[in-house]
């Protein structure tokens, strides 16, 4: 809540925080006293896969956590999807499991309207005990990349479209739940309905309410082409760390509202088999120290700036899959002719191409991002959006000829890995990726994915489906 800060040193010791401290810890009581019928507080970081992870604490004893911050192991942000500690991981045994120090992010206290009691949410983040960033948490992985950008005098602007599945899963099979309004449901998917739309207009009023309450950007709401599908987006931020959380948050939030309506809302990248599945559309621009777009080229195409970016998500494109699809289901999403890229590959306004460019008014031209699943790590998904763009733009990379058409019919073009496995080998085997993303992430993020993949080869195609309708 309240105005944020932007961001820390990247060496040496949380120079940042100490200068910007006073100010956010005393927004945070005040903050506090304002809402007195507050009993409890959740401190929560996102760890690799995005999940929540902290501590409930009583009310009277926050002040302490916004003074002091709070512990727990490093090896927390690195667990896997069921929450189990990884097996091979140097952070349990080799390293004595040290604790990390968690302070609270600028974005301070807020309400979490999901839950019956009034309860305070505090976004958190991990610190070694010297005051650095650890470089395994995912938001620092983020912060990192902006940092690089303001080095140069630029400032990424995004936003986001985020699809999400409303679904009863009350019984033997997943279904869309029945409208509040009529008692029916719905059988198709009904794409842009405002019928839909309707039948569920209490869920997203109250969505809504919360979100003004979360200080999460809403903008418009669609009826989707799966069965229950819906899309949320988020509006365009100049502030990259807040985007990112916004979508943390906003899938939290979702999630959890849902529960409270009677059903489950699920962002797994394909619940259904026979329909599309949920993507997180990334929306980019750069602006530099005198506020002007630098892919504005005055005309439809965009600048060279542009283009080197778009060659940079190109090229590592293959390589960072794992951040875009980092589940078993994921690549149930990724098959050609169901709206989602394949082939690795760019284009002018052409929703088949894994990176877009709309069209409209050339002040506003920017990147269209389309790969990542709506499961992914918001935090992982911009920084490797974004890094990649850093590293074209860094080296003037140029980009293929735009496709024009159908992207799926066009022969011959490079193809994003099509299984979970290939896409782990990818990344643990890339020269590209580690020019942005810290190598300690990597290795831990490999870790992760190498333990679930061999577990969830164990699990049949529905107990799949449950493990992944709750946890992304």
């Amino acid at each position: 809540m309240g105005p944020g800060w932007n961001g820390i040193e990247t060496q040496g010791k949380d120079r940042g925080w100490a200068k910007r401290s006073p100010a956010l810890k005393m927004m945070m009581k005040d903050w506090l006293r304002k809402h007195p019928d507050v009993r409890t507080i959740r401190v929560a970081a996102a760890d690799l896969n995005g999940q929540a992870r902290g501590k409930r604490v009583p009310a009277r004893f926050a002040e302490n956590v916004v003074k002091n911050g709070t512990r727990f192991p490093f090896s927390v942000l690195n667990l896997d999807i069921w929450g189990e500690d990884i097996d091979d991981s140097p952070l349990v045994f080799e390293q004595g499991d040290q604790d990390g120090v968690l302070k609270p992010t600028e974005r301070g206290f807020m309400p979490m309207p999901w839950l019956e009691a009034p309860t305070a949410l505090l976004p958190i983040w991990m610190f070694r005990e010297n005051g650095t960033p650890y470089e395994g948490d995912p938001r620092h992985a983020l912060r990192s990349v902006v940092e690089k950008f303001k080095e140069r005098g630029l400032t990424p602007v995004v936003a986001m479209e985020l699809e999400f599945f409303l679904i009863d899963d009350s019984g033997k099979t997943m279904q869309v739940p029945a409208s509040p309004r009529s008692g029916k449901r719905r059988k198709a998917a009904e794409t842009l309905s405002i019928r839909a739309l309707d039948a569920f207009d209490t869920f997203f009023t109250d969505l809504y309410d919360a979100c003004e309450a979360m200080d999460i950007p809403a903008d418009t709401t669609t009826s989707e082409t799966g069965l229950g599908q819906f899309e949320v987006n988020l509006m365009h931020c100049d502030d990259a760390l807040r985007a990112a959380d916004d979508a943390w948050l906003f899938k939290m939030l979702v999630k959890g509202l849902a529960r409270r309506h009677g059903f489950a809302a699920s962002f797994m990248a394909k619940p259904y088999p026979e329909y599309s599945g949920s993507g997180l559309h990334t929306h980019f621009s750069l602006i530099d120290e005198d506020g002007r777009n630098v892919f504005d080229s005055g005309g439809p195409k965009g600048t060279a700036t542009l283009k080197s970016a778009v060659a940079g998500c190109l090229n590592a494109m293959h390589d960072s899959a794992l951040i875009f699809a980092p589940h078993q289901n994921s690549y149930e999403r990724l098959v050609p002719g169901k709206h989602a890229p394949t082939a690795i590959c760019w284009g002018y306004e052409n929703r088949t191409s894994a990176i877009r460019i709309p069209a409209g008014n050339p002040s506003a031209r920017r990147i269209e991002h389309r790969v990542a699943g709506g499961d992914v790590n918001p935090y992982l998904m911009l920084a490797a959006i974004l890094g990649a763009a850093l590293d074209g733009i860094t080296q003037a990379m140029e980009p293929p000829a735009p496709i024009v058409g159908n992207a799926y019919a066009v022969e011959d073009l490079p193809q994003i890995p099509t299984t979970w496995a290939d896409a782990i080998d990818a990344l643990e085997q890339s020269s590209i990726v580690p020019r942005f993303i810290h190598p300690e992430l990597i290795k831990n993020l490999i870790h992760t994915k190498r333990q679930e993949h061999h577990y969830i080869g164990e699990l049949s195609a529905s107990e799949r489906v449950e493990l992944y309708l709750d946890t992304v």
